[in-house]
């Protein structure tokens, strides 16, 4: 099975930031099945069980943040149990540079929250923990899982098995 992960953050280094959001989309046939760890219950059970007859991992950069970050903050090791396969990398040989985003809109993969970036989803953190908004939570789990669900459609637009 295959699964596509992306995490939230509240910031760029694991030393300082933490984990808010950890979203998974597993290939079920031909459906996508979209979990989403939300702090405080993203622990290292919770994604292990999540990730249960996961074969391969797609991020998205992950192999310079996202497995890093689950590593230093978790100690959650996932590139020791799974085949990690960065679509950043395949983006690159297929001479496709830039962010997720960028990438998408080149290969014309859509998505409905156009203006939400990484800066962003720590606002809408901020804003849920902070101010008790639930709107910005929600803003932040749907900006999530248009990523995850993106991963998917992107492997599929770069052919990557």
């Amino acid at each position: 099975m295959r699964c596509y992960l992306d995490i939230e953050t509240t910031g760029l280094s694991p030393k300082n930031a933490e984990i808010t959001v950890v979203g998974l989309a597993l290939e079920r046939g031909p459906m996508l099945e979209v979990i989403q760890l939300v702090s405080p219950g993203i622990e290292e059970r919770s994604i292990r069980a999540a990730l249960e007859g996961v074969k391969t991992i797609y991020t998205y950069n992950g192999h310079r943040f996202d497995l890093p970050f689950l590593r230093k903050r978790l100690g959650i090791h996932l590139e020791k149990s799974f085949v990690h396969c960065d679509l950043m990398f395949s983006c690159w040989q297929q001479e496709l540079k830039g962010g997720l985003k960028r990438v998408e809109q080149k290969l014309n993969i859509g998505r409905r929250l156009k203006d939400i970036n990484g800066w962003m989803a720590v606002q809408l953190w901020r804003d849920y923990t902070v101010n008790g908004d639930p709107e910005a939570l929600q803003t932040l789990l749907d900006y999530n899982q248009e990523d995850v669900v993106n991963l998917h459609a992107l492997r599929i637009r770069l052919n990557v098995p």
